[in-house]
């Protein structure tokens, strides 16, 4: 079972990004997904989450208006649009998978990571 990250890139402040996450060796459309980050010297945050339905969401205020989580469960993808970057971004992007279906914030109730991608935004 893997989750592969990537999109992520060196960006100016300003500008977009979408992040794709793909699952591989078994389906995760009867669990909720989520995108944390961590930025160097801090603990990994929550950034949002997504149902398994993918009609709920739910975000950190910090980007709360700027990005989107989507997923389709169709090709076991999940995605993050994030507009508006600002240097506060800067971070390693992971995609994780919870133990329920459900979207949770507590990084505790994820049980599958993704190898993480790194987001750069330049003032």
């Amino acid at each position: 079972v893997q989750l592969q990250a990537c999109g992520g890139g060196l960006v100016q402040a300003g500008d977009s990004l979408r992040l794709s996450c793909v699952a591989s060796g078994r389906t995760f459309s009867n669990n909720g997904l989520g995108w944390f980050r961590q930025a160097p010297g801090l603990e990994r945050e929550f950034v949002a989450a997504v149902g398994w339905r993918g009609a709920s969401t739910k975000y950190a205020d910090s980007v709360k208006g700027r990005f989107t989580i989507s997923r389709d469960n169709a090709k076991n993808t999940v995605y993050l649009q994030m507009n508006s970057l600002n240097p506060d971004d800067t971070a390693v992007y992971y995609c994780a998978a919870s133990l329920g279906s459900t979207l949770v914030s507590d990084r505790r109730l994820y049980n599958k990571w993704g190898q993480g991608t790194l987001v750069t935004v330049s003032s």
